[in-house]
């Protein structure tokens, strides 16, 4: 019998963001790049893949360390593997595609992209080299960053780059100031940038020949720089390209310069003619029913993944942030559909993830599954660990959970499918007095509430409810004073 599963999907002391899913044979495996739980900086862990059978979502195994950072030659410079992606090769064989940084992700936009490979698709990869032109040097057209790569029906396609916007080459041209800032950004000289095409900025695409390295068609702009007057305007390309194909149509997954959501584009051509499509998820549920910014309903911050049908079912795989950081992400997942016009709706954020339907309100649940968490006012990750309070996913002495509840802080989860509980209960501890009040609608009267007072170790707290049968939100509102953390909710019958 399949168990439950909830967001995050992987183990809870595991952290893989910049998730891409692929189907080989009958698994799916996350390839994702390896944060550490309370990590200093991204991607401090070698890459570590993680594989489900494409008819049990609920059953994902660890594959174990597939390719370290220390086999790439850059590893003294930049010792640090960013956000990966693999691809099946028409000889059979499985590629890894990457970029190398050093700390906060300095020296990503220098190198190349490298390649490793494998007779499998969670075997032990051997660095291959990098992307070169035919001459063998390394190709560094555009910014290699954030690869991606798909087989097109036997054409080798990798998408890459990244954006800042208004620093256009006649602005920069003029400027000589802003000419030596992207010179130091990207570690190019005036040349390089002055004389690319349109920008040194952007998403592109190139074509691979069979080697799987040299550059069979050069790279090319496939969505506008200037933004300006497109659909693109309001949701920039930033970084973490991304393809799928659907049908006959292409769709481009982004992560835009809001920097907490994915979006995506769609052409009928794979380098060209891409119209803006929306918002597919944002880590804060931003853009959702309208919600701003200002409201965001967790602490928002990079994001990179894609979209995948599993047994006929779409889903798009994201991460979240945690330790009050960018620095340890953790790979969620949400149902989505793909309608009869080829658009895509908004996925809310939800606990229950790629589980089949909502969780069964019945026993015990890791209070980090919570979907939201906000005081009100929470920030937005700036490649930083913030140091000053705010409801956060956290650790200590191997134990995951909430910690740095103050009043006013709203814990959500969605969602609980009820039908014989009978008390909600908390395991909590913290140094002042207060309340929990429990609602399914915040608009309405809460079920119950749960007093909570100065306590220095894990204790537990219930009162009864009385709920029709159904499925329900359940959020967690404190009024009070002082500082609490919660490690399970739980539900009695």
């Amino acid at each position: 019998m399949k168990k439950q599963v909830f967001n995050p999907f992987l183990p809870l002391d595991e952290y893989i963001p910049d998730g891409e899913p692929h189907i080989f044979g009958d698994r799916v495996y996350l390839y994702g790049s390896h944060d550490l739980e309370g990590g200093r900086t991204f991607c401090m862990g070698d890459y570590t893949v993680y594989s489900a059978p494409v008819d049990d979502l609920s059953d994902w195994r660890c594959e174990g360390v597939i390719y370290r950072a220390k086999q790439d030659p850059d590893y003294n410079e930049r010792p640090y593997m960013y956000a990966p992606d693999v691809v099946r090769g028409n000889d059979g064989k499985y590629y890894l595609y990457y970029c190398m940084s050093g700390d906060y992700g300095v020296g990503g936009y220098f190198g190349p992209i490298s390649v490793a490979v494998c007779d499998s698709p969670a075997g032990k990869y051997e660095y291959l080299g990098v992307v070169r032109w035919r001459d063998g040097s390394p190709m560094k057209k555009y910014v290699c960053f954030d690869p991606a790569v798909i087989n097109d029906n036997g054409v080798i396609r990798i998408y890459y780059g990244t954006q800042y916007q208004g620093e256009s080459n006649e602005i920069l041209s003029k400027d000589e100031s802003k000419l030596k800032a992207v010179m130091e950004r990207f570690n190019k000289n005036r040349e390089e940038i002055l004389s690319t095409a349109d920008n040194v900025n952007g998403a592109v695409m190139a074509v691979l020949e069979e080697d799987m390295l040299t550059v069979k068609e050069e790279p090319r702009h496939i969505i506008p720089y200037e933004t300006d007057g497109t659909s693109f305007e309001e949701h920039p390309f930033f970084e973490g390209s991304s393809m799928r194909k659907v049908g006959d149509t292409y769709y481009f997954v982004y992560s835009s310069q809001q920097n907490h959501e994915l979006c995506y584009a769609t052409s009928k051509f794979p380098d060209r003619d891409f119209i803006f499509g929306g918002t597919i998820v944002s880590n804060g549920d931003v853009g959702l029913n309208g919600r701003t910014d200002a409201d965001k309903l967790n602490m928002t911050g990079t994001t990179h993944g894609s979209i995948i049908e599993i047994g006929g079912q779409w889903y798009v795989f994201y991460h979240r942030l945690t330790h009050k950081s960018d620095y340890s992400r953790q790979a969620c997942a949400e149902k989505i559909s793909i309608a009869p016009d080829g658009s895509i709706k908004q996925a809310e954020i939800t606990s229950c993830g790629l589980n089949n339907g909502a969780l069964k309100a019945r026993g015990n649940y890791p209070a980090v599954i919570a979907c939201n968490i906000t005081n009100g006012k929470m920030p937005h990750g700036s490649n930083k660990i913030f140091k000053d309070s705010f409801p956060n996913v956290t650790d200590a002495d191997g134990e995951r959970f909430i910690g740095e509840i103050s009043d006013k802080t709203m814990i959500g989860f969605k969602y609980f499918e009820f039908s014989a509980a009978k008390s909600v209960s908390l395991v909590f501890k913290g140094n002042g007095n207060g309340s929990f009040k429990v609602y399914t609608d915040l608009q309405s009267a809460p079920i119950a509430e749960l007093d909570l007072f100065p306590c220095d170790s894990w204790t537990n707290v219930s009162d009864a409810i009385s709920l029709p049968d159904g499925v329900y939100p359940i959020y967690l509102v404190f009024g009070g004073e002082g500082m609490f953390s919660i490690k399970e909710i739980g539900f009695g019958e």
